[in-house]
């Protein structure tokens, strides 16, 4: 009951309240950021999507902890989720500084990331862990995508997306070590497939 009302508290905290990062916000303090208007709507919708991937890193993390059974696996997974609370506060200043709204359907993301994740940590740890392993070379190459999309001058959201970057192929290789499976090839696809329609909604909503 305790870990269900952390987990209630935690999603209330991601989707309504203001997130506070442990670590500095990434800059490259030498290279200011001007952007022209079409730039900046074009960075924003992309900072949109890469806060949105945020959210459901909060709602997969938190349901795979609270479905484990281990111990040590649960403080490693609430570690990861602390982590992401950084991108989660990283990308929502950048919006802010954008001028720009998160998405309409956080809510949603949110609600439906859990269940995955709820899913996935049922199915077992080894499960479990692959499907961290899988998410988070995903989403690394998705950055590395937005990388190559955002404008050139956009030099402070360039920073960020570089640095969550590191962190999620940091994680990926944590979960790997950890015992993780190879899932097999539908469920990659499935979950790419999943992936480009919250990606592609989130960049207008």
């Amino acid at each position: 009951m305790d870990r269900l009302l952390g987990a209630f508290d935690q999603a209330l905290r991601t989707l309504f309240a203001k997130p506070r990062g442990t670590r500095p916000c990434p800059v490259v303090p030498a290279d200011a950021t001007h952007l022209g208007a079409q730039e900046r709507s074009h960075a924003a919708a992309l900072m949109r999507v890469n806060h949105v991937g945020e959210i459901c890193a909060q709602a997969l993390y938190t349901a795979q902890a609270l479905a484990t059974r281990n111990d040590a696996l649960r403080t490693s997974l609430e570690r990861a989720a602390r982590e992401e609370t950084d991108h989660l506060a990283w990308t929502q200043a950048r919006l802010d500084e954008l001028g720009a709204r998160p998405s309409v359907l956080n809510p949603l993301w949110y609600a439906g990331a859990f269940t995955i994740g709820l899913v996935a940590g049922r199915l077992g740890d080894p499960v479990s862990l692959g499907f961290i392993v899988e998410t988070e070379r995903q989403v690394e190459a998705h950055l590395q995508g937005h990388l190559e999309r955002l404008p050139a001058a956009d030099h402070a959201s360039r920073a960020i997306v570089a640095q969550m970057k590191l962190d999620e192929a940091a994680h990926a290789e944590h979960a790997q070590a950890s015992g993780a499976v190879d899932l097999p090839p539908p469920v990659k696809m499935a979950m790419r497939a999943a992936a480009k329609v919250m990606t592609t909604t989130a960049h207008y909503l």
